[in-house]
């Protein structure tokens, strides 16, 4: 006579509650007090500096130079003239990064709509559309995430200041761009540095979507952009979510790239650019640093509190099935 040995399923407990696999264990220890009063912590110790930029921020100059942050709690005095030197002053000492700032935008909402646009497609075709090579095709994408774009910046350079040329015969002639019409550079750079990460990401992402979904689709009569459009494009939403926010932060904090493809001028220069001219030439400005440095943050936590419902969601994209 045999007898059956019962299997444990993961996650299972014992019978005084007690649980018999390790992830089980992992996953209590996670969600005791311990556990979360240990994560409070750390995340108003990491919160701390950001809040001490603030405040130092809104005191005034004397009162930044001479007594530290906490000290505004015991005499405090605060002011906005700090914001309003950095954004909107006049003198070359300012930093007038109000002009900037919009340039910060301009080149930050292409450069991050235009790739989750052409990745999108890129992810879906991968996925659901069968021709021949599309394995070979995702392979190369996924190679060209391990490319450091410093290695790009240079023929992209030869790229736009002298066009491509075959056997004596121009392809495409040299851009020849001028003042803000160079963001159309910063876009299309931004755009190729990030199309292998945002293809791979959303190609996981999309290729977990059930099968018999399109199936359905494809037997009511729905073609390929009506299922992309209708089906998977809601249902990607945390995907999107979760590169837009990668990219948003990555393009709003990049000084190299819009550096070299749009300069440093007035016309084109973003933050960045400005932030690191207020450091270099004006460090002992200590109260126009912090409102600049401020200023810089302020967009990025906007997107990122606004979107972070989707961010888990997002990142877990393709790592199980289901």
């Amino acid at each position: 006579m045999t007898t059956a040995t019962p299997t444990v399923a993961a996650g299972a407990q014992k019978t005084d509650g007690t649980p018999t696999t390790t992830a089980g264990r992992v996953r209590k220890r996670l969600n005791s007090r311990t556990a979360t009063l240990v994560s409070i912590v750390i995340a108003v110790v990491w919160t701390i500096p950001t809040f001490g930029l603030l405040i130092s921020s809104l005191r005034p100059e004397d009162e930044i130079k001479t007594t530290g942050w906490w000290t505004a709690f015991t005499n405090p005095q605060f002011t906005l003239e700090n914001y309003e030197q950095v954004l909107f002053g006049r003198s070359a000492s300012s930093g007038q990064l109000a002009g900037s700032f919009i340039n910060s935008l301009a080149i930050t909402i292409p450069s991050v709509l235009f790739p989750l646009a052409f990745a999108c497609l890129a992810a879906y075709a991968l996925a659901w559309i069968n021709f021949r090579g599309r394995d070979w095709v995702y392979i190369a994408i996924f190679a060209l995430q391990i490319v450091p774009l410093q290695m790009a910046l240079v023929p992209l350079l030869k790229f736009f200041s002298t066009g491509v040329t075959l056997g004596g015969v121009t392809l495409m002639p040299a851009w020849d761009l001028v003042d803000e019409q160079k963001f159309a550079q910063v876009w299309f750079a931004h755009t190729c540095f990030a199309l292998p990460f945002a293809v791979f990401l959303l190609h996981n992402f999309i290729s977990q979507l059930p099968g018999d979904l399109m199936e359905a689709a494809r037997v009511d009569g729905a073609t390929h952009p009506k299922i992309f459009r209708t089906i998977v494009l809601p249902l990607i939403t945390p995907a999107l979510a979760a590169f837009g926010i990668f990219q948003f932060l990555w393009v709003w904090n990049d000084l190299l790239v819009a550096l070299i493809f749009a300069g440093g001028g007035d016309e084109t220069a973003p933050l960045t650019v400005k932030l690191a001219e207020m450091a270099g030439t004006r460090g002992n400005e200590w109260q126009r640093l912090t409102a600049g440095a401020f200023v810089s943050i302020v967009v990025p936590l906007i997107v990122f509190l606004s979107l972070q419902r989707f961010f888990v969601r997002g990142l877990l994209a393709g790592s199980v099935k289901g």
